[in-house]
């Protein structure tokens, strides 16, 4: 079970209007976060998906700040947060379980975008108990891929996030752990699936098949938005949380 320690350190704004950057340390990896929204207000997690940061929610956290207090973290190896290596979906499960139990935010909503439903949804099978309703969009059903990935090249020049992480979470996908899928129905957190539809890169049959297999899960397909729902389509995006009931 991951160990944390709140650590009170704030770096300065990135971008006028923007947020400041809180850190929080989990098990030793310092993580970056933004905070919108009231005091007291509802928890709200906001997780990335691979190769992005909390940055990625930009355009719907003014909305959903607005009855909610929102956390957009950057996991590790992403924006602004170290790059300790060890990146399998296990790692950010633990890691996004530890961020949860640090800010004392057992019990929060949590809303989480690809690699990150990933994520999500293996900590609320593990630790029913840290989260309180989930928002999956897009997220890999850890169905084995066939054919399999190729490796990856690295695109030349810096990069926003360690290079590491892709590798080893491809491996991941094209040979997921069994359990993953096999304890699906130990989730207990009211489930919602949010999938963009066949211009996505992610088979939308399997969505499907991921709602059936958690108890009580709603699927909603919003239309021709592709992998990056909350980004092409934030209005729709934010519609489906509506109904939710956030």
């Amino acid at each position: 079970m991951p160990t944390s320690m709140p650590h009170d350190g704030t770096e300065p704004v990135h971008g006028e209007g923007e947020p400041p950057v809180r850190t929080v340390v989990v098990d030793g990896v310092r993580l970056a976060y933004r905070v919108a929204g009231p005091e007291g207000a509802p928890p709200l997690v906001l997780v990335h998906g691979r190769g992005e940061s909390g940055t990625t929610w930009t355009g719907v956290v003014e909305e959903l700040a607005a009855g909610h207090r929102v956390y957009a973290v950057d996991l590790r190896g992403h924006g602004l947060s170290d790059r300790p290596g060890g990146y399998g979906f296990a790692d950010f499960r633990d890691e996004l379980g530890g961020f949860l139990r640090a800010l004392g935010l057992a019990g929060a909503t949590v809303v989480a975008h690809s690699m990150g439903a990933a994520a999500a949804y293996l900590l609320a099978q593990r630790e029913p108990e840290l989260v309180g309703r989930l928002v999956l969009e897009e997220p890999p059903a850890f169905v084995p891929l066939d054919p399999p990935r190729p490796r990856a090249e690295r695109p030349e020049g810096p990069l926003a996030f360690d290079w590491e992480i892709v590798p080893t979470t491809d491996a991941q996908l094209n040979a997921p752990d069994p359990a993953w899928r096999a304890e699906l129905p130990a989730i207990t957190a009211p489930t919602l699936i949010l999938a963009g539809g066949p211009t996505s890169h992610i088979p939308q049959e399997q969505l499907s098949g991921l709602a059936a297999a958690i108890p009580g899960a709603r699927l909603v397909t919003v239309a021709d938005a592709g992998h990056l729902v909350h980004e092409t389509r934030p209005a729709a995006f934010l519609a489906a949380l509506r109904e939710f009931g956030l």
